[in-house]
């Protein structure tokens, strides 16, 4: 597995856990572009926006689980499959997140395709 992939995956369950803005802030580049769907036409663009629409959507720690792996990179591109459950009355997904990381090792572009999963 790519470190770099792998260490930037950690950051973003720690940041999703926490929900702390400066967790959520240091894994984007200032120019960041994270989109929820392809093709996003109001995807969240920089540092502010990503943390301010992160909050609003903000899962609390104990709602959910997620597990995830590599499915490949490419350069600077990385592929990943994760799986989030979510607890109670709530639907799970299956995830596809494609990630642009630099050479710091902050994402400036995240993708995710997400399907609910039906059990």
């Amino acid at each position: 597995m790519n470190d770099a992939i792998r260490q930037w995956m950690e950051k973003y369950v720690t940041a999703w856990t926490t929900n702390k803005p400066e967790d959520i802030r240091a894994l984007f580049t200032e120019d960041a572009v994270y989109a929820t769907r392809p093709y996003d036409p109001d995807a969240w663009r920089g540092h502010e926006q990503i943390v301010e629409r992160w909050l609003t959507a903000a899962d609390e720690p104990d709602e959910w689980t997620f597990e995830w792996s590599p499915l490949g990179s490419d350069g600077d591109l990385h592929f990943v499959q994760g799986r989030t459950t979510y607890l109670g009355d709530r639907p799970s997904y299956e995830n596809l997140w494609v990630v642009r990381l630099g050479p710091d090792g902050r994402a400036s572009a995240f993708t995710e395709w997400f399907m609910e999963r039906k059990l």
